[in-house]
């Protein structure tokens, strides 16, 4: 049994050479196999076409790495000739490939000083990648639809995947409408603070409520309704923007803050289903209704993912009203947590506690907790690319 852990890595001149190299070669041994079947009725073994294309500097791949897409083309074939004992209408591997995947064994990987070094060959540069984790078995990298991703195979004895549920390596976090997501990781708890967004909100409720009594007093179609129509998308857009800008760059430094931390599982809380039902009364059903939290989960999820996190989705119902000292129910008053026994936190950060706690099937806490960190929007700061490693905190 393996254990595989994703990464994303964006697009780069390297990695497409790499896989249009591997793409020649899949389409010369696929153009080869059936010419021999086709004019001398044989059937080829791998190492025979193995040895036929033999890696070369021109090919920019690693031996193993060549052998590894000849390989490939063999298990295609095989899988075919078991699937077409019950379906007649299978196909055989035929289609040639101007892209592929590309593959390295373990001769080829090493990690140094943090870096994973993936050998092309002799003559050839290697592919060098940040890495935190151990020296993998095999390493493939492919197109996922939108970007490469690195799959880095472990054996299960070497990878020990419980490993993974360890205290110091999974987080807590508890998405909300006052802050965007509250985060604990067993130590520390951090903030990303909401409040910004929410006044953007409100002014954007305002703005679009203006903009309808404005529009009510016009002659649709008159010059001074295209004109007011005009000036109300051009300052929602404006808004827009100004949302996205602060989504992001809230949630790159909460994600890079967990990465620089050693987390390596992200449990979310699930509230999909919040607006199922809701009637809080008309200005909070308001706030739940236009809350962001698919967004924040969205961008939360695909940035954890990229620096080769594991994002898990949990049911976080009563996680904010259980008490993690002696787990009694208590529904919170205001922004801080008070219960019976004593215990005292942060709302919020008892929820992404609770989460953390449920995940890991740990018992209760001991000990007074840590003041959390804050969070706070930086108009300036630089948003995550595809193009960094990781993004800064």
């Amino acid at each position: 049994m393996y254990f595989v852990r994703k990464l994303k890595l964006g697009v780069s001149e390297q990695l497409q050479l790499l896989s249009r190299a591997a793409g020649e070669l899949y389409s010369q041994t696929l153009v080869s196999f059936w010419r021999v079947v086709r004019k001398k009725g044989l059937w080829l073994k791998p190492a025979t076409l193995m040895r036929w294309f033999p890696s070369d500097p021109e090919n920019r791949l690693h031996a193993h790495s060549a052998d590894a897409v000849v390989q490939s083309f063999f298990a295609s074939l095989k899988s075919w000739r078991e699937r077409r004992k019950t379906d007649p209408n299978a196909r055989p591997p035929r289609r040639r490939r101007y892209y592929y995947k590309i593959q390295w064994k373990a001769s080829a990987i090493k990690v140094v000083n943090g870096k994973l070094r993936l050998s092309n060959g002799k003559g050839n540069e290697p592919l060098v990648i940040p890495w935190a984790w151990d020296t993998p078995v095999w390493v493939e990298i492919g197109w996922d639809g939108r970007q490469y991703e690195l799959r880095a195979c472990y054996k299960l004895s070497d990878a020990r995947p419980k490993e993974e549920r360890k205290e110091s390596g999974v987080a807590g976090v508890d998405l909300g409408e006052v802050h965007l997501a509250v985060a604990h990781d067993g130590e520390n708890t951090y903030i990303a603070n909401g409040r910004l967004l929410r006044s953007k909100r409100r002014y954007q409720n305002k703005l679009k409520s203006t903009l309808s009594r404005l529009l009510a007093r016009k002659r649709r179609g008159s010059r001074r309704y295209r004109r007011v129509l005009a000036s109300g998308r051009k300052q929602l857009a404006r808004l827009n923007h100004q949302i996205r800008d602060i989504l992001h760059k809230q949630t790159t430094r909460l994600v890079s803050t967990l990465y620089a931390r050693g987390v390596q599982t992200v449990v979310i809380g699930d509230i999909r289903n919040i607006r199922v039902s809701a009637d809080y009364g008309t200005r909070l059903n308001q706030k739940l209704h236009q809350m962001l939290h698919g967004q924040t989960r969205h961008h939360i999820t695909y940035k954890a993912e990229r620096l080769g996190m594991k994002v898990v989705l949990l049911d976080e119902r009563y996680s904010s009203q259980t008490c993690p000292a002696c787990n009694k129910r208590n529904k919170p008053r205001g922004r801080v947590y008070r219960c019976g026994c004593g215990f005292e936190f942060h709302r919020d950060g008892v929820g992404a506690l609770n989460l953390r706690r449920t995940y890991l099937g740990s018992g209760l806490v001991v000990g007074v907790m840590a003041s959390p960190t804050g969070l706070r929007f930086q108009p300036h700061a630089l948003c995550s690319s595809a193009g960094r490693s990781h993004p800064a905190v």
